[in-house]
């Protein structure tokens, strides 16, 4: 893991390069919707900034020791911000995270676990018991750092966007404490 990338809460300057990286980041990916298929979802993406208004968010970033936004997530408080589809938003003393994306420059220097790791050291100093959180069959990376750090496939999570499968996760944070 590279120790040179700082994490920090966003700034609202910061959120409209942050909504780009993951226009960029999502739409990448092989075999998920594109733009022209899914265009609520990026716009959604684009203004990733919109999800900071809620005080039970926090829009997470990596930065390099150049300032450059290098990877970002969000981290939810309250399930029932969470904004997905499913009976992921009805889930109690829960956190979850969605929109992790790391900029193509700089994977495979840790920067995803590093996120992932910030959002649960924030539910469990929230006393939280899990967190919850969603993939595709697209994300496949994402999906062995989850299964590394202990996420769980929940079948009663998964949902479907549209045309695309939603698969759900948990993380149990009673065995971590």
């Amino acid at each position: 893991m590279d120790s040179k990338f700082v994490l920090s809460k966003a700034k609202p300057n910061q959120y409209g390069d942050i909504g780009k990286l993951m226009v960029n980041v999502y739409s990448q990916l092989k075999g998920f919707p594109s733009p022209n298929e899914q265009p609520k979802y990026y716009q959604m993406l684009a203004n990733i900034g919109d999800y900071c208004e809620n005080q039970n968010v926090d829009l997470i970033i990596a930065l390099s020791h150049d300032n450059e936004i290098a990877g970002g997530v969000v981290y939810i408080n309250d399930m029932s911000n969470y904004g997905s589809g499913g009976t992921a938003t009805t889930e109690k003393n829960a956190s979850g995270f969605r929109l992790l994306a790391v900029d193509p420059q700089h994977r495979g220097r840790g920067i995803g676990k590093l996120l992932i790791n910030k959002c649960i050291e924030k539910a469990i100093r929230n006393n939280h018991e899990q967190v919850i959180i969603h993939s595709t069959k697209a994300m496949t990376t994402a999906w062995s750092i989850y299964e590394k750090l202990g996420f769980k496939r929940f079948q009663d999570l998964d949902f479907m966007q549209d045309q695309l499968a939603v698969f759900g996760f948990r993380l149990n944070l009673k065995k971590l404490k």
